[in-house]
């Protein structure tokens, strides 16, 4: 029988290359210190920068492979594995700092759901409370150019043993989103994998820290990225945002069936109306129902879930959406008061949602 010694291995590991770098798992220094030797058979650990490398597996078959054919097909081969990182918490354990997860969602698009998010994390911030925000529209990200941060980069900061993204801050709020990430000006053509595991990066892999409030801007509709969120996190209320108009109306119902039913259980703090009315700055007194009159106050009734707050339409919404100061920076301002008072609500609601109701869990993947 061969006598097996260190150097037989080592050199055998020596001529498998790791493809993220080129060089060979020795060069890399790859291989740890554990090495044991017992007869025929041999143990030790292959290190990788992260617990999620995409080449962990291979790395592993082709050790055994290399021992098997440069040292003896006999020996018998245990290979461990180790990461210089930190492995990401498990889902439900995220964000320990965290208080209140707060989904900002809508039935269809097109009915400022983005801009009650934003505005809705400006108002809480000026009530005093710490604030996170993120982007979770993958496909079409909109806060930075809502804060007018469009040319943010995010860093990376080691915390904990952990590379963490940084979050960018502005108006006292963290904020992240893909959109700091890709090409404005190109489309995300991604698989729905592709866009969860991005959303799960800025949920776990960023350093959101202690907050009172973290707002999620999600897509409209019900998609992939909303079953990541709730699977990824729990989620203490939803808000949902709709126009008075029925046909928004109709999708608004299925966004507040979408968290309510018995698989999912995240409450619905409330309705906003947005776009309730339209006043011109030249007559502040006016009032005109473009969209219909009361239609989210009529289904919250219907729904038996408070209404939230009523956002009228003018011209200063939008203008100061572009310029990346929203509206509830003034607290002056029609449009700014109602966002203070639309935080206000949320607030008195989350506190009487945690008073009331058990935490809500995780929504457990199914196999």
């Amino acid at each position: 029988m061969m006598t097996l010694y260190p150097k037989l291995i080592l050199d055998a590991l020596a001529t498998v290359r790791y493809p993220g770098t080129g060089k060979n798992l020795v060069e890399a220094e790859m291989v740890a210190d554990n090495l044991r030797i017992d007869g025929m058979s041999v143990s030790f650990s292959l290190i990788f920068e992260k617990p999620t490398d995409p080449f962990m597996k291979s790395m592993i078959k082709a050790a055994e492979t290399a021992i098997h054919t440069y040292v003896s097909p006999e020996v018998q081969v245990a290979i461990a594995t180790e990461s210089r990182q930190a492995a990401r918490p498990e889902p439900g354990k995220l964000l320990p700092l965290v208080k209140n997860v707060i989904a900002v969602s809508s039935g269809k698009g097109g009915v400022g759901k983005s801009t009650v998010a934003a505005n809705l994390a400006v108002a809480l911030a000026k009530l005093g409370y710490k604030v996170g925000l993120l982007d979770a529209d993958i496909f079409g990200p909109s806060v930075p150019k809502m804060f007018q941060v469009e040319d943010a980069r995010p860093y990376a900061e080691q915390i904990d043993g952990r590379d963490l993204i940084v979050p960018v801050e502005k108006y006292g709020i963290k904020l992240l989103s893909i959109g700091f990430f890709v090409d404005p000006d190109q489309a995300t053509l991604w698989r729905g994998g592709m866009a969860s595991n991005a959303l799960k990066q800025l949920i776990g892999d960023a350093a959101w820290g202690e907050l009172d409030y973290f707002i999620l801007d999600t897509p409209p509709g019900t998609s992939d990225i909303h079953l990541t969120l709730v699977q990824t996190l729990a989620i203490t209320g939803a808000v949902i945002v709709s126009t008075p108009q029925q046909v928004a109306l109709a999708d608004a119902r299925k966004g507040i069936n979408m968290y309510t039913n018995d698989k999912v259980n995240v409450p619905i703090l409330g309705l906003v109306e947005n776009m309730s009315w339209f006043t011109p700055a030249e007559l502040p007194e006016n009032k005109y129902y473009l969209f219909g009159k009361e239609g989210c106050k009529q289904l919250a009734e219907e729904m038996n879930v408070p209404l939230l707050g009523q956002i009228p339409i003018v011209q200063s919404i939008c203008e100061n959406g572009d310029k990346g100061t929203p509206a509830a920076l003034d607290e002056n301002s029609l449009t700014g008061r109602a966002f203070i008072e639309l935080a206000g609500n949320v607030v008195r609601q989350t506190e009487k949602r945690n008073a009331e109701q058990a935490p809500t869990h995780i929504v457990e993947m199914k196999k």
